[in-house]
Protein backbone atom coordinates (compact mmCIF):
# COMPACT_ATOMS: atom_id res chain seq x y z
CA UNK A 1 0.00 0.00 0.00
CA UNK A 2 2.89 2.39 0.73
CA UNK A 3 4.18 1.86 -2.82
CA UNK A 4 0.70 2.35 -4.31
CA UNK A 5 0.34 5.66 -2.49
CA UNK A 6 3.93 6.79 -3.05
CA UNK A 7 4.53 10.18 -4.65
CA UNK A 8 6.18 8.71 -7.73
CA UNK A 9 5.20 7.71 -11.22
CA UNK A 10 6.63 4.19 -11.14
CA UNK A 11 7.02 1.59 -8.40
CA UNK A 12 7.99 -2.08 -8.49
CA UNK A 13 5.49 -3.94 -6.30
CA UNK A 14 7.04 -7.43 -6.51
CA UNK A 15 9.54 -9.33 -8.63
CA UNK A 16 9.72 -12.88 -9.96
CA UNK A 17 5.94 -13.36 -10.24
CA UNK A 18 4.64 -16.29 -12.23
CA UNK A 19 3.68 -14.89 -15.68
CA UNK A 20 0.10 -16.22 -15.49
CA UNK A 21 -0.45 -14.63 -12.09
CA UNK A 22 1.07 -11.35 -13.25
CA UNK A 23 -1.24 -11.28 -16.27
CA UNK A 24 -4.36 -11.81 -14.12
CA UNK A 25 -3.33 -9.04 -11.70
CA UNK A 26 -2.69 -6.61 -14.56
CA UNK A 27 -6.09 -7.42 -16.11
CA UNK A 28 -7.92 -7.02 -12.80
CA UNK A 29 -6.35 -3.81 -11.47
CA UNK A 30 -6.18 -0.72 -13.65
CA UNK A 31 -2.79 1.03 -13.55
CA UNK A 32 -0.84 -2.08 -12.62
CA UNK A 33 1.19 -3.58 -15.44
CA UNK A 34 3.30 -6.70 -15.71
CA UNK A 35 6.80 -6.03 -17.05
CA UNK A 36 8.83 -8.72 -18.74
CA UNK A 37 12.08 -9.39 -16.92
CA UNK A 38 15.03 -11.40 -18.20
CA UNK A 39 16.62 -13.65 -15.59
CA UNK A 40 20.20 -14.83 -15.96
CA UNK A 41 20.44 -18.60 -15.77
CA UNK A 42 23.45 -20.39 -14.24
CA UNK A 43 23.07 -24.01 -15.37
CA UNK A 44 26.31 -25.05 -13.65
CA UNK A 45 25.53 -23.41 -10.33
CA UNK A 46 28.66 -22.67 -8.32
CA UNK A 47 31.00 -24.16 -10.93
CA UNK A 48 33.13 -21.31 -12.28
CA UNK A 49 31.16 -18.68 -10.35
CA UNK A 50 34.40 -17.13 -9.08
CA UNK A 51 35.27 -16.40 -12.71
CA UNK A 52 31.85 -15.57 -14.15
CA UNK A 53 30.33 -13.58 -11.28
CA UNK A 54 26.61 -12.75 -11.44
CA UNK A 55 24.11 -10.11 -12.50
CA UNK A 56 21.73 -8.15 -10.29
CA UNK A 57 17.93 -8.34 -10.50
CA UNK A 58 18.13 -5.42 -12.91
CA UNK A 59 20.55 -7.26 -15.16
CA UNK A 60 23.66 -5.30 -14.19
CA UNK A 61 26.91 -7.23 -13.94
CA UNK A 62 28.23 -7.91 -10.45
CA UNK A 63 31.57 -9.59 -9.74
CA UNK A 64 33.81 -11.43 -12.20
CA UNK A 65 33.41 -11.21 -15.94
CA UNK A 66 29.77 -10.24 -15.57
CA UNK A 67 31.01 -6.97 -14.07
CA UNK A 68 34.20 -6.33 -16.03
CA UNK A 69 32.60 -7.23 -19.38
CA UNK A 70 29.14 -5.87 -18.62
CA UNK A 71 29.17 -3.43 -21.55
CA UNK A 72 30.09 -6.20 -24.01
CA UNK A 73 27.57 -8.72 -22.68
CA UNK A 74 24.59 -6.40 -22.16
CA UNK A 75 24.23 -4.76 -25.54
CA UNK A 76 21.90 -1.79 -25.98
CA UNK A 77 18.23 -1.81 -25.02
CA UNK A 78 15.69 -0.97 -27.70
CA UNK A 79 12.85 1.48 -27.05
CA UNK A 80 9.73 2.97 -28.58
CA UNK A 81 6.89 5.33 -27.66
CA UNK A 82 3.21 4.51 -28.23
CA UNK A 83 -0.06 6.04 -27.04
CA UNK A 84 -2.66 3.82 -25.40
CA UNK A 85 -6.29 4.34 -24.50
CA UNK A 86 -7.66 4.38 -20.98
CA UNK A 87 -8.53 0.73 -21.47
CA UNK A 88 -4.95 -0.12 -22.37
CA UNK A 89 -5.42 -0.57 -26.15
CA UNK A 90 -2.74 0.75 -28.50
CA UNK A 91 -3.79 3.76 -30.58
CA UNK A 92 -3.04 3.02 -34.25
CA UNK A 93 -0.53 5.31 -35.89
CA UNK A 94 0.93 6.60 -32.61
CA UNK A 95 4.06 4.40 -32.61
CA UNK A 96 7.15 6.60 -32.82
CA UNK A 97 10.77 7.06 -31.67
CA UNK A 98 11.55 3.42 -32.44
CA UNK A 99 15.14 2.42 -31.62
CA UNK A 100 15.93 -1.25 -32.31
CA UNK A 101 17.71 -3.32 -29.67
CA UNK A 102 21.31 -4.36 -30.21
CA UNK A 103 22.27 -7.74 -28.81
CA UNK A 104 25.29 -8.22 -26.58
CA UNK A 105 28.48 -9.97 -27.60
CA UNK A 106 29.11 -13.65 -26.96
CA UNK A 107 32.20 -14.41 -24.88
CA UNK A 108 33.70 -17.89 -24.90
CA UNK A 109 36.19 -18.76 -22.17
CA UNK A 110 39.23 -21.02 -22.22
CA UNK A 111 37.85 -22.81 -19.14
CA UNK A 112 37.29 -26.55 -19.50
CA UNK A 113 33.92 -27.12 -17.80
CA UNK A 114 34.55 -30.76 -16.86
CA UNK A 115 38.01 -29.93 -15.49
CA UNK A 116 36.72 -26.89 -13.59
CA UNK A 117 34.03 -29.06 -12.00
CA UNK A 118 36.56 -31.73 -11.02
CA UNK A 119 39.05 -29.23 -9.58
CA UNK A 120 36.39 -27.50 -7.47
CA UNK A 121 35.27 -30.86 -6.09
CA UNK A 122 38.88 -31.89 -5.39
CA UNK A 123 39.56 -28.63 -3.54
CA UNK A 124 36.41 -28.88 -1.43
CA UNK A 125 37.40 -32.42 -0.47
CA UNK A 126 40.97 -31.36 0.30
CA UNK A 127 39.71 -28.51 2.48
CA UNK A 128 37.38 -30.81 4.38
CA UNK A 129 40.04 -33.50 4.88
CA UNK A 130 42.78 -31.09 5.95
CA UNK A 131 40.58 -28.65 7.92
CA UNK A 132 42.14 -25.80 5.93
CA UNK A 133 40.59 -22.33 5.86
CA UNK A 134 40.49 -22.33 2.07
CA UNK A 135 42.07 -23.89 -1.01
CA UNK A 136 42.89 -22.58 -4.49
CA UNK A 137 44.10 -24.12 -7.73
CA UNK A 138 44.94 -22.89 -11.23
CA UNK A 139 45.53 -25.12 -14.26
CA UNK A 140 47.25 -23.69 -17.34
CA UNK A 141 47.95 -25.06 -20.79
CA UNK A 142 51.75 -25.34 -20.71
CA UNK A 143 52.28 -23.95 -24.22
CA UNK A 144 49.55 -21.34 -24.66
CA UNK A 145 49.13 -19.96 -21.13
CA UNK A 146 45.37 -20.46 -21.43
CA UNK A 147 43.57 -20.96 -18.13
CA UNK A 148 41.88 -24.37 -18.21
CA UNK A 149 40.63 -24.17 -14.62
CA UNK A 150 40.71 -21.54 -11.88
CA UNK A 151 39.01 -22.69 -8.73
CA UNK A 152 38.65 -21.95 -5.05
CA UNK A 153 36.58 -23.31 -2.21
CA UNK A 154 33.36 -21.76 -0.89
CA UNK A 155 32.12 -20.44 -4.22
CA UNK A 156 28.51 -19.22 -4.09
CA UNK A 157 25.79 -20.84 -6.19
CA UNK A 158 24.08 -17.84 -7.88
CA UNK A 159 20.90 -19.89 -8.25
CA UNK A 160 20.54 -20.36 -4.49
CA UNK A 161 19.73 -18.19 -1.49
CA UNK A 162 22.62 -15.72 -1.54
CA UNK A 163 22.17 -14.40 2.00
CA UNK A 164 22.09 -17.85 3.53
CA UNK A 165 25.22 -18.87 1.62
CA UNK A 166 27.08 -15.76 2.76
CA UNK A 167 26.19 -16.58 6.36
CA UNK A 168 27.81 -19.99 5.81
CA UNK A 169 31.07 -18.36 4.69
CA UNK A 170 30.66 -18.55 0.93
CA UNK A 171 31.48 -15.55 -1.25
CA UNK A 172 31.78 -14.21 -4.80
CA UNK A 173 35.52 -13.55 -4.70
CA UNK A 174 38.20 -14.99 -6.96
CA UNK A 175 41.22 -15.23 -4.64
CA UNK A 176 43.29 -16.98 -7.32
CA UNK A 177 43.88 -13.54 -8.85
CA UNK A 178 43.14 -11.17 -5.99
CA UNK A 179 44.56 -12.71 -2.78
CA UNK A 180 48.37 -13.09 -2.86
CA UNK A 181 50.31 -15.18 -0.36
CA UNK A 182 53.96 -16.01 0.35
CA UNK A 183 54.87 -18.92 -1.94
CA UNK A 184 57.47 -20.60 0.25
CA UNK A 185 59.84 -23.11 -1.34
CA UNK A 186 57.81 -23.23 -4.57
CA UNK A 187 59.73 -20.02 -5.40
CA UNK A 188 63.10 -21.81 -5.28
CA UNK A 189 62.59 -22.82 -8.90
CA UNK A 190 63.50 -19.24 -9.92
CA UNK A 191 66.89 -19.48 -8.18
CA UNK A 192 67.47 -22.89 -9.78
CA UNK A 193 66.53 -21.78 -13.30
CA UNK A 194 68.55 -18.55 -13.02
CA UNK A 195 71.70 -20.31 -11.77
CA UNK A 196 71.48 -22.91 -14.54
CA UNK A 197 70.73 -20.25 -17.16
CA UNK A 198 73.83 -18.31 -16.09
CA UNK A 199 75.99 -21.43 -16.25
CA UNK A 200 76.74 -21.22 -12.51
CA UNK A 201 75.79 -24.83 -11.75
CA UNK A 202 74.32 -28.02 -13.16
CA UNK A 203 72.10 -30.72 -11.63
CA UNK A 204 75.07 -32.93 -10.75
CA UNK A 205 77.43 -30.49 -9.02
CA UNK A 206 78.08 -31.47 -5.41
CA UNK A 207 77.84 -28.67 -2.83
CA UNK A 208 78.99 -28.74 0.77
CA UNK A 209 75.80 -27.56 2.47
CA UNK A 210 75.88 -26.75 6.22
CA UNK A 211 72.79 -26.82 8.41
CA UNK A 212 72.60 -23.03 8.54
CA UNK A 213 73.92 -19.95 6.75
CA UNK A 214 74.47 -16.37 7.87
CA UNK A 215 73.58 -13.59 5.41
CA UNK A 216 73.89 -9.96 6.50
CA UNK A 217 73.34 -10.93 10.10
CA UNK A 218 70.34 -13.15 9.31
CA UNK A 219 70.73 -16.84 10.14
CA UNK A 220 68.72 -19.19 7.93
CA UNK A 221 68.43 -22.89 8.70
CA UNK A 222 67.14 -25.93 6.89
CA UNK A 223 63.90 -27.50 8.05
CA UNK A 224 65.84 -30.47 9.45
CA UNK A 225 68.96 -30.59 11.58
CA UNK A 226 72.12 -31.69 9.79
CA UNK A 227 75.82 -31.08 9.61
CA UNK A 228 77.66 -30.29 6.39
CA UNK A 229 76.07 -32.46 3.69
CA UNK A 230 77.30 -33.13 0.13
CA UNK A 231 74.07 -32.32 -1.70
CA UNK A 232 73.98 -32.13 -5.47
CA UNK A 233 72.15 -29.21 -7.07
CA UNK A 234 69.29 -31.62 -7.78
CA UNK A 235 69.43 -32.63 -4.13
CA UNK A 236 69.27 -29.04 -2.90
CA UNK A 237 65.92 -28.58 -4.63
CA UNK A 238 64.63 -32.14 -4.39
CA UNK A 239 65.11 -32.04 -0.61
CA UNK A 240 64.30 -28.31 -0.45
CA UNK A 241 67.39 -27.05 1.31
CA UNK A 242 67.11 -23.37 2.22
CA UNK A 243 70.84 -23.16 2.86
CA UNK A 244 71.82 -24.72 -0.46
CA UNK A 245 69.38 -22.46 -2.31
CA UNK A 246 70.92 -19.36 -0.71
CA UNK A 247 74.42 -20.57 -1.57
CA UNK A 248 73.37 -20.64 -5.23
CA UNK A 249 71.62 -17.29 -4.89
CA UNK A 250 74.89 -15.78 -3.63
CA UNK A 251 76.59 -16.93 -6.83
CA UNK A 252 73.92 -15.06 -8.79
CA UNK A 253 74.11 -11.88 -6.73
CA UNK A 254 71.28 -9.54 -5.89
CA UNK A 255 71.08 -7.68 -9.20
CA UNK A 256 70.98 -10.75 -11.41
CA UNK A 257 68.48 -12.44 -9.13
CA UNK A 258 66.26 -9.34 -9.17
CA UNK A 259 66.42 -9.37 -12.97
CA UNK A 260 65.12 -12.94 -13.09
CA UNK A 261 62.30 -12.11 -10.69
CA UNK A 262 61.28 -9.40 -13.14
CA UNK A 263 61.49 -11.77 -16.11
CA UNK A 264 59.24 -14.28 -14.35
CA UNK A 265 56.66 -11.51 -13.73
CA UNK A 266 56.96 -11.36 -9.95
CA UNK A 267 55.42 -8.18 -8.51
CA UNK A 268 53.56 -7.54 -11.78
CA UNK A 269 49.96 -8.22 -12.72
CA UNK A 270 49.63 -10.90 -15.38
CA UNK A 271 47.15 -8.81 -17.35
CA UNK A 272 44.52 -11.55 -17.41
CA UNK A 273 41.05 -10.39 -18.46
CA UNK A 274 39.60 -10.52 -14.95
CA UNK A 275 38.79 -7.74 -12.47
CA UNK A 276 40.59 -7.01 -9.20
CA UNK A 277 43.85 -8.72 -10.10
CA UNK A 278 46.62 -8.20 -7.55
CA UNK A 279 50.22 -7.68 -8.61
CA UNK A 280 51.40 -9.44 -5.48
CA UNK A 281 54.22 -7.91 -3.47
CA UNK A 282 57.91 -7.61 -4.29
CA UNK A 283 60.21 -4.98 -2.79
CA UNK A 284 62.16 -3.09 -5.43
CA UNK A 285 65.89 -3.76 -5.47
CA UNK A 286 66.72 -0.28 -4.15
CA UNK A 287 64.70 -1.05 -1.01
CA UNK A 288 66.31 -4.40 -0.23
CA UNK A 289 67.81 -4.57 3.22
CA UNK A 290 70.56 -6.92 4.28
CA UNK A 291 68.07 -9.63 5.15
CA UNK A 292 65.92 -9.31 2.02
CA UNK A 293 68.29 -11.42 -0.06
CA UNK A 294 68.20 -14.06 2.67
CA UNK A 295 64.42 -14.33 2.33
CA UNK A 296 63.39 -13.89 -1.30
CA UNK A 297 65.23 -16.88 -2.85
CA UNK A 298 63.50 -19.24 -0.40
CA UNK A 299 60.05 -17.75 -1.00
CA UNK A 300 59.70 -15.36 1.93
CA UNK A 301 59.29 -11.59 1.87
CA UNK A 302 57.27 -11.55 -1.34
CA UNK A 303 53.76 -12.64 -2.26
CA UNK A 304 52.27 -14.27 -5.33
CA UNK A 305 48.77 -15.11 -6.46
CA UNK A 306 47.96 -18.68 -7.46
CA UNK A 307 47.83 -17.48 -11.08
CA UNK A 308 51.32 -15.95 -10.83
CA UNK A 309 52.63 -19.19 -9.30
CA UNK A 310 51.22 -21.17 -12.21
CA UNK A 311 52.67 -18.64 -14.68
CA UNK A 312 56.21 -19.10 -13.29
CA UNK A 313 56.07 -22.84 -13.94
CA UNK A 314 54.36 -22.32 -17.30
CA UNK A 315 57.41 -20.35 -18.47
CA UNK A 316 59.69 -23.29 -17.68
CA UNK A 317 57.29 -25.87 -19.12
CA UNK A 318 57.20 -23.83 -22.34
CA UNK A 319 60.95 -24.01 -22.96
CA UNK A 320 61.67 -20.81 -21.06
CA UNK A 321 59.08 -18.52 -22.66
CA UNK A 322 56.40 -17.03 -20.41
CA UNK A 323 53.09 -16.36 -22.13
CA UNK A 324 50.60 -13.94 -20.65
CA UNK A 325 47.76 -16.04 -19.18
CA UNK A 326 44.45 -15.73 -21.01
CA UNK A 327 40.92 -16.71 -20.01
CA UNK A 328 38.90 -15.39 -22.97
CA UNK A 329 39.07 -17.67 -26.01
CA UNK A 330 36.96 -15.53 -28.33
CA UNK A 331 34.39 -12.73 -28.50
CA UNK A 332 31.68 -12.76 -31.15
CA UNK A 333 29.86 -9.50 -31.83
CA UNK A 334 26.07 -9.13 -32.13
CA UNK A 335 26.45 -9.29 -35.92
CA UNK A 336 27.96 -12.76 -35.63
CA UNK A 337 31.43 -11.58 -36.61
CA UNK A 338 34.44 -12.35 -34.39
CA UNK A 339 35.98 -9.40 -32.56
CA UNK A 340 39.80 -9.53 -32.78
CA UNK A 341 41.61 -9.92 -29.44
CA UNK A 342 45.10 -8.72 -28.56
CA UNK A 343 47.79 -11.37 -28.77
CA UNK A 344 49.18 -12.33 -25.35
CA UNK A 345 52.64 -11.04 -24.52
CA UNK A 346 55.59 -13.44 -24.81
CA UNK A 347 58.63 -13.03 -22.57
CA UNK A 348 61.86 -14.98 -22.90
CA UNK A 349 62.76 -15.84 -19.29
CA UNK A 350 65.58 -18.39 -19.61
CA UNK A 351 67.11 -20.31 -22.49
CA UNK A 352 65.38 -23.41 -23.86
CA UNK A 353 68.17 -25.61 -22.55
CA UNK A 354 68.08 -24.07 -19.08
CA UNK A 355 64.30 -24.50 -18.91
CA UNK A 356 64.46 -28.14 -19.98
CA UNK A 357 67.28 -28.87 -17.54
CA UNK A 358 65.38 -27.22 -14.68
CA UNK A 359 62.11 -29.04 -15.41
CA UNK A 360 63.91 -32.37 -15.65
CA UNK A 361 65.90 -31.70 -12.45
CA UNK A 362 62.72 -30.92 -10.50
CA UNK A 363 61.61 -34.50 -11.05
CA UNK A 364 63.81 -35.07 -8.02
CA UNK A 365 61.07 -33.79 -5.72
CA UNK A 366 59.02 -36.92 -6.54
CA UNK A 367 61.81 -39.43 -6.07
CA UNK A 368 61.36 -42.26 -3.59
CA UNK A 369 64.24 -44.00 -1.84
CA UNK A 370 63.68 -46.45 1.04
CA UNK A 371 67.15 -45.56 2.29
CA UNK A 372 66.12 -41.91 2.52
CA UNK A 373 69.16 -40.66 0.58
CA UNK A 374 67.62 -39.86 -2.81
CA UNK A 375 64.03 -39.21 -1.75
CA UNK A 376 62.35 -35.86 -2.46
CA UNK A 377 59.81 -33.79 -0.55
CA UNK A 378 56.91 -34.92 -2.80
CA UNK A 379 57.69 -38.63 -2.61
CA UNK A 380 54.64 -40.88 -2.74
CA UNK A 381 52.84 -38.66 -5.24
CA UNK A 382 54.02 -40.17 -8.49
CA UNK A 383 51.68 -41.70 -11.06
CA UNK A 384 52.83 -44.98 -12.55
CA UNK A 385 54.04 -44.53 -16.10
CA UNK A 386 54.43 -40.75 -15.97
CA UNK A 387 57.17 -38.30 -15.05
CA UNK A 388 56.13 -35.37 -12.86
CA UNK A 389 58.15 -32.24 -12.13
CA UNK A 390 57.38 -29.78 -9.37
CA UNK A 391 58.09 -28.25 -6.01
CA UNK A 392 56.53 -28.32 -2.56
CA UNK A 393 56.24 -25.20 -0.43
CA UNK A 394 55.56 -24.38 3.22
CA UNK A 395 55.32 -20.65 3.90
CA UNK A 396 55.01 -19.24 7.40
CA UNK A 397 52.23 -16.70 7.79
CA UNK A 398 52.83 -13.50 9.69
CA UNK A 399 51.33 -13.44 13.18
CA UNK A 400 49.21 -10.25 13.25
CA UNK A 401 49.73 -9.87 16.98
CA UNK A 402 53.54 -9.97 16.92
CA UNK A 403 54.39 -8.97 13.34
CA UNK A 404 56.78 -11.94 13.20
CA UNK A 405 56.50 -15.20 11.32
CA UNK A 406 54.12 -17.66 12.96
CA UNK A 407 55.35 -21.06 14.10
CA UNK A 408 51.93 -22.67 13.66
CA UNK A 409 50.11 -21.04 10.73
CA UNK A 410 51.24 -21.85 7.17
CA UNK A 411 50.34 -21.59 3.53
CA UNK A 412 51.00 -24.99 1.97
CA UNK A 413 51.77 -24.72 -1.75
CA UNK A 414 52.64 -26.92 -4.68
CA UNK A 415 53.30 -26.19 -8.34
CA UNK A 416 54.04 -28.83 -10.91
CA UNK A 417 54.25 -29.85 -14.55
CA UNK A 418 52.74 -32.94 -16.17
CA UNK A 419 54.26 -34.81 -17.81
CA UNK A 420 57.83 -33.62 -17.21
CA UNK A 421 59.25 -35.16 -20.39
CA UNK A 422 56.68 -33.49 -22.68
CA UNK A 423 54.85 -30.76 -20.72
CA UNK A 424 51.14 -30.40 -21.35
CA UNK A 425 49.70 -28.99 -18.13
CA UNK A 426 50.79 -26.76 -15.25
CA UNK A 427 48.96 -27.05 -11.92
CA UNK A 428 49.38 -24.68 -8.97
CA UNK A 429 47.74 -25.42 -5.60
CA UNK A 430 47.52 -23.48 -2.31
CA UNK A 431 46.02 -24.54 1.02
CA UNK A 432 45.54 -21.96 3.78
CA UNK A 433 46.42 -23.28 7.24
CA UNK A 434 45.69 -26.99 6.81
CA UNK A 435 45.77 -28.84 10.12
CA UNK A 436 46.56 -32.26 8.60
CA UNK A 437 46.86 -34.07 5.26
CA UNK A 438 44.54 -33.51 2.30
CA UNK A 439 43.58 -37.15 1.72
CA UNK A 440 40.81 -39.15 3.38
CA UNK A 441 40.98 -38.97 7.15
CA UNK A 442 43.68 -36.32 7.05
CA UNK A 443 46.36 -38.54 5.54
CA UNK A 444 48.80 -37.52 2.79
CA UNK A 445 51.25 -35.50 4.86
CA UNK A 446 51.57 -31.74 5.17
CA UNK A 447 51.72 -31.17 1.43
CA UNK A 448 49.53 -30.02 -1.43
CA UNK A 449 51.24 -32.51 -3.76
CA UNK A 450 48.41 -35.09 -3.51
CA UNK A 451 45.99 -32.51 -4.91
CA UNK A 452 48.39 -31.90 -7.81
CA UNK A 453 48.56 -35.65 -8.41
CA UNK A 454 44.75 -35.93 -8.46
CA UNK A 455 44.30 -33.08 -10.95
CA UNK A 456 47.23 -34.04 -13.18
CA UNK A 457 46.20 -37.72 -13.16
CA UNK A 458 42.63 -36.85 -14.16
CA UNK A 459 43.88 -34.73 -17.07
CA UNK A 460 46.45 -37.25 -18.32
CA UNK A 461 43.83 -39.99 -18.24
CA UNK A 462 41.12 -37.98 -19.99
CA UNK A 463 43.46 -36.71 -22.68
CA UNK A 464 45.04 -40.14 -23.22
CA UNK A 465 48.50 -38.58 -22.88
CA UNK A 466 51.19 -41.10 -23.88
CA UNK A 467 53.21 -42.65 -21.07
CA UNK A 468 56.60 -41.13 -20.26
CA UNK A 469 59.76 -43.03 -21.17
CA UNK A 470 61.77 -44.54 -18.30
CA UNK A 471 64.12 -42.02 -16.68
CA UNK A 472 67.02 -42.44 -14.30
CA UNK A 473 66.56 -40.83 -10.88
CA UNK A 474 68.87 -38.03 -9.88
CA UNK A 475 71.55 -38.54 -7.29
CA UNK A 476 70.66 -36.09 -4.54
CA UNK A 477 73.64 -36.65 -2.28
CA UNK A 478 77.28 -36.97 -3.23
CA UNK A 479 80.03 -38.97 -1.60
Amino acid sequence: MDKLHADSSYEVLVRNVDPDVAARVAETFHGIAADHQDIRQYPNGAVGENIIGKVSMDGQGQFGLEASRDADLTGIDGRSTEDVSAGGQSIPGSLRDVVPAVGGSRIELTIDLDLQTYVQQALEQAKANSLAKEAQAVVLDAHTGEVLAMANTDAINPNGDIEQQIKKGKDFENPSVSHPFEPGSVAKVITAAAAIDQGLTDPFEVHQVPGSIDMAGITVRDAWEHGVMPYTTAGIFGKSSNVGTLQLAQRLGEERYADYLNRFGIGQSTGIELPNESSGLLPVLEQWSGGTFANLPIGQGMSWTALQMASVYQALANDGERIQPRIIASITGPDGEPIPQEEPEHTRVVSEQAARTTVDMFRSAFQEDPAGINNGTAQGNTLEGYQFSGKTGTAQKVNPDTGAYSQSAYWITFAGIAPANDPRFVVAVMLDEPQRGVLHGGSGGQSAAPVFKQIAGWLLNRENVPLSPPAEPYRLQGE
